[in-house]
């Protein structure tokens, strides 16, 4: 059952982000468990927000991922608390992200706190890896990303942002 498992966990990096397809669901951290019942898997996760548009697309993925391996019935779980984080991630993922024009949660977060939107992180740009960046909006392409703007190299990019 343990081989199962980790069959399972493999299988699972095949399943990419529908928003950014650079990202697998384990890149994104959001598969909390992987566990055998009665010989059908569960797959517990946790989405990046509750509200968040792209999950059906993604439970949708994992059946179809673990169908084609032989896995025909696939229980879901949707946990809600605790609540996603971007400390989820995994240091590949963010690398990802970065190589695909993306600027990766910081390490630290510096805002993640009630004056949110008061200050502002220096966040690097993921073209020219400058900090002369500027917050453009707190909402991005998606609801888990603001966009900000490079004053060196004048490019746009979206910043992950912590949650």
């Amino acid at each position: 059952m343990m081989e199962e498992t980790k069959t399972i966990w493999s299988l699972l990096e095949a399943v990419n982000d529908p928003e950014v397809p650079v990202l697998s669901v384990i890149d994104l951290g959001i598969i909390r468990k992987v566990r055998m019942e009665d010989g059908r898997p569960e797959i517990v996760l946790t989405p990046t927000y509750s509200g968040c548009p792209a999950m059906d697309v993604i439970r949708m993925n994992i059946r179809m991922v673990l169908g084609q391996h032989g896995y025909p019935a696939v229980k879901l779980t949707t946990v809600l608390s605790p609540a996603w984080t971007t400390d989820w991630m995994s240091e590949k993922g963010k690398e990802k992200l970065r190589a695909y024009g993306i600027a990766p949660p910081l390490p630290v977060q510096t805002v993640c706190h009630l004056d949110l939107f008061q200050r502002e992180e220096a966040i690097a740009c993921p073209h020219c890896h400058s900090y002369h960046t500027t917050l453009i909006s707190e909402f991005g392409s998606t609801a888990c990303k603001a966009l900000y703007r490079c004053e060196d190299c004048h490019e746009p990019f979206d910043y992950f942002k912590c949650h």
